[in-house]
């Protein structure tokens, strides 16, 4: 391309170096062409190669089984079903923290034994049955009967209740007022029963 002769020299130069930097960056767009088809074609040989080897095992691998598929859903029917026996069971309420006074150990005794029956499922065996019920011994002499009686455990490698049987039994002795209508008598009678003057 010719430039005009009035041209200034700072204008002919520039473009000088415009049409030599464009014909730099036209080689390089060239060779980068030529890499990327050469890896293309690399590429695709080797797509072929794949596709004519999943062609040649696909007959000897056999595919996925189909799952079967879900039985349809019914709507629900209008009869009403009965409810179930632990749907119609009232929600129970664990003992209270035993406090190890002699008056409460009849009351606690009767409550963990209700919440047992009601709930037998939750307990596989009487120790189970033991130490659920030792987990409300919280302060007092029954909480160090406790504490005795895992210490005892710690020891030994046995605990020494067996049974719910022997749990009853010893509670009993450890727990229960020893005569019980003369408890109730002294209450009746003792001035802390009654009110006022």
């Amino acid at each position: 391309m010719s430039l005009p002769a009035d041209t200034p020299l700072a204008v002919a130069d520039a473009l000088g170096y415009l049409q030599l930097h464009l014909q730099e960056l036209t080689k390089r767009q060239n060779a980068s062409e030529h890499t990327i088809n050469t890896t293309l074609a690399g590429l695709t040989a080797q797509l072929q190669q794949l596709t004519q080897l999943i062609t040649t095992l696909a007959p000897t691998v056999a595919p996925p089984p189909i799952p079967p598929s879900p039985p349809p859903i019914s709507p629900p029917s209008p009869v009403l079903s009965t409810p179930s026996k632990q749907q119609m069971r009232p929600k129970l309420s664990s003992p209270p923290d035993f406090s190890s006074k002699q008056s409460s150990g009849q009351a606690f005794l009767n409550s963990c034994m209700l919440y047992l029956c009601l709930a037998p499922e939750q307990f596989t065996c009487d120790e189970e049955k033991i130490f659920w019920t030792l987990a409300f011994f919280k302060d007092g002499h029954a909480a160090k009967w406790s504490k005795n009686l895992f210490c005892q455990e710690a020891d030994t490698g046995i605990f020494p209740i067996r049974s719910w049987t022997d749990f009853e039994q010893q509670f009993q002795s450890q727990f229960f007022s020893v005569n019980t209508e003369a408890d109730a008598i002294n209450t009746l009678e003792g001035s802390s029963y009654y009110q006022g003057n």
